[in-house]
């Protein structure tokens, strides 16, 4: 299982454009396209925050899933109404293209206490 967490900055005056698209996707009318796109892109599970800064609102993501290349490829590359649907709120909202691919973010610090015998 892979994993990664990033941010996405949220452009100036779409914070609340991006808590209704995530609602829609979470319990609201896109809610079964949503979870077929992830069961298609292979994501066994995401969550998603928004945290202010002093520079402006992100949104903070957390993805699993098997392959998070291929992920991303799928993502960025399906013609699946809802998910060109997506990259076009993450373009409009984030100013993410994912078409034109998704650089994961570097990674610095991983660490897992260890586990002890009771």
């Amino acid at each position: 299982m892979q994993s990664v967490a990033f941010a996405a900055p949220i452009l100036p005056g779409r914070t609340d454009d991006d808590r209704e698209a995530m609602r829609s996707c979470s319990h609201g009318e896109r809610k079964v396209a949503f979870e077929s796109s992830r069961a298609r892109h292979g994501i066994t599970r995401e969550a998603v925050w928004i945290q202010p800064t002093p520079a402006g609102d992100v949104a903070v993501v957390y993805i699993e899933g098997e392959d998070l290349q291929a992920t991303f490829t799928g993502l960025g590359s399906s013609q699946e109404p809802f998910d060109s649907w997506f990259r076009a709120m993450t373009r409009e909202i984030h100013g993410i293209d994912l078409e034109q691919g998704f650089p994961p973010p570097e990674q610095l610090i991983d660490f897992r206490a260890a586990r002890t015998a009771s």
